[in-house]
């Protein structure tokens, strides 16, 4: 009997499966169809990781399952190849990043076929590929036509070692993810996305996905809807209002101070002469700090009075507005009635800095703790009196509404998507600068290829490393004659890798994204396998 000899066996078998298309997707439309999608991998250049094959060999196994069991089945494999690595390795050694990029690509392929994965590699495809990324930017252009795409100067983290914007889960205790960088807040011009218009839309849809309710409920939590509403608090000796989104207007009562984000618009125009130093030292020190970290429940509160008051609504008293990092400007209005007799926060930082409290919700018999967040009848609040918290607040909301201070509303978590990225290695926006205004290119002028350059570093001021390329930057707009300059921000590298499944199913086809007679066919996936993490990254 001979002895099993793996190298040789393996080896035959993977050249053979590779020379006669073994697994090559069927096209008979007629037969029952399952589509089993991988979350395709970043290539390093370490290679794969044991996390790779985990998930792969889980959907190879249902793959070769389904094809026993007559199905037509989908199992693809492609490269989320942009991404920081390649060019932060490009910056080290001027290797650029298409070079080391498709040395990984090899790698990485050669490491999954002699695995013996059952992937359809005539399927294969690459997201820096410009057959693929041409359409990743016609979809950038159908957004940008439909105003679901636009600019805005918006507070990013700014990493000034990497020279671009991160993500505020790519922020760990106030450094980048990659490189263990300090970062900064700073306002800057992006690219950003409407998903919010969508909110609405994907709360109610999650309903009919079959996937674990853990996960369903992280994507709701990601989501936020919140049910309340927005009122307005006139600011003492100034024009200027101040609107606040609550879910608790019962409690207005109990609003004795504001709090608004150091990065509210209204920061300069309401500081008091004497709390100016105090104002800028604080908000020089929030910069240093990501919104997640603002968030931790567990840190200790810290704020600065900005010197002016606002008048509450409901009984006219006034009450010092504070600006406090765990306030965001990204969230609701961006300034929040504090309420610390039913609010833990507000507690402690009343109790911090010595601000009135006042209960507006009677606590249960025998409660001995601080902030009251339980049910119980409204107290010290005038004409709610004894009423009930639903009760209490529909009449406070139809008070604001007759007297124009306030209204229902809805609010969610979700915003929306910060899409740019000052770095080189990512999808060119087809975007031109006319005087001073954004403007599509035209899709026949997809794919808008990277230029070459000779530095992949940012410029240090904020410019992505495209503001270098002189030549490709200055350009004519072809409609007008005019001089234009092009947009050198690049996609994230979440571009192209939130429609790969799509390009799986039609990877040669060039009318569109994808052939609709085969999406009608093959979708929706049937099985998905990846980190529970990206339900929300």
């Amino acid at each position: 009997m001979h002895s099993y000899n793996p190298s040789a066996i393996e080896t035959k078998w993977q050249k053979y499966w590779l020379e006669n298309k073994t697994f090559k997707t069927p096209t008979d439309t007629s037969k029952p169809k399952y589509y089993v999608l991988d979350m395709f991998p970043y290539p390093s250049g370490a290679g794969l990781h044991v996390g790779h094959p985990e998930g792969y060999t889980a959907t190879d196994i249902i793959a070769r399952y389904k094809r026993m069991n007559g199905f037509n089945v989908l199992h693809p494999m492609g490269w989320d190849a942009f991404g920081l690595p390649a060019e932060q390795y490009a910056v080290k050694t001027g290797t650029h990043p298409k070079i080391t990029t498709e040395k990984n690509v090899n790698k990485f392929r050669e490491q999954l076929q002699a695995i013996g994965f059952s992937y359809d590699w005539d399927r294969e495809i690459n997201t820096t590929d410009p057959d693929y990324f041409k359409w990743t930017q016609w979809i950038f252009l159908k957004l940008f036509e439909r105003g679901l795409a636009y600019e805005d100067e918006v507070a990013v983290n700014w990493c000034p070692e990497l020279g671009t914007v991160l993500a505020n889960e790519e922020v760990i205790d106030g450094k980048s993810e990659v490189g263990g960088y300090p970062v900064v807040r700073k306002p800057m011009r992006q690219w950003v996305l409407k998903i919010t218009e969508y909110a609405e839309r994907l709360l109610n849809d999650l309903d009919d996905l079959d996937w674990p309710e853990s996960l369903k409920d992280m994507q709701r939590n990601w989501i936020g809807k919140s049910i309340g509403a927005e009122i307005d608090f006139q600011i003492k000796d100034h024009d200027s209002k101040l609107r606040v989104f609550t879910t608790r207007p019962d409690t207005i009562f109990g609003a004795t101070y504001m709090v608004i984000a150091p990065e509210h618009r209204l920061v300069n125009e309401i500081t008091t002469d004497d709390q100016k130093d105090a104002v800028a030292t604080y908000r020089a020190e929030v910069e240093l700090k990501s919104d997640l970290e603002r968030q931790e429940l567990t840190k200790e509160k810290t704020g600065v009075f900005t010197g002016a008051y606002a008048i509450n609504p409901a009984n006219g008293k006034e009450v010092p507005i504070w600006i406090a990092d765990y306030v965001l400007v990204s969230y609701g209005t961006g300034a929040i009635m504090a309420v610390p007799g039913q609010d833990e926060r507000d507690w402690e930082f009343a109790e911090k800095y010595d601000l009135e409290i006042v209960r507006t919700v009677q606590p249960e018999e025998g409660f001995e703790g601080k902030a009251y967040t339980g049910n119980g009848p409204a107290i010290n609040s005038d004409f709610l009196n004894g009423l009930k918290i639903k009760e209490a607040k529909q009449k406070i909301i139809r008070f604001l509404e007759e007297k124009g201070a306030g209204k229902k509303a809805v609010n969610y978590k979700l915003r929306d998507w910060l899409f740019s990225r000052q770095r080189y290695w990512g999808e060119p926006f087809p975007i031109i600068h006319v005087d001073g205004e954004a403007k599509a290119i035209s899709k026949d002028e997809l794919p808008l290829e990277l230029p070459e350059v000779e530095k992949y570093e940012p410029t240090g001021n904020g410019e992505p490393p495209l503001a270098n390329a002189t030549e490709w930057v200055k350009t004519t707009d072809p409609e007008t004659g005019k001089e234009a300059i092009r947009e050198t921000n690049t996609m994230p590298q979440w571009a192209g890798s939130c429609w790969y499944y799509l390009r799986y199913i039609s990877p040669d086809f060039d009318g569109g994204p994808v052939d609709p007679d085969y999406e009608k066919y093959w979708m929706p996936v049937d099985l998905y396998i990846g980190g529970a993490e990206h339900a929300v990254l």
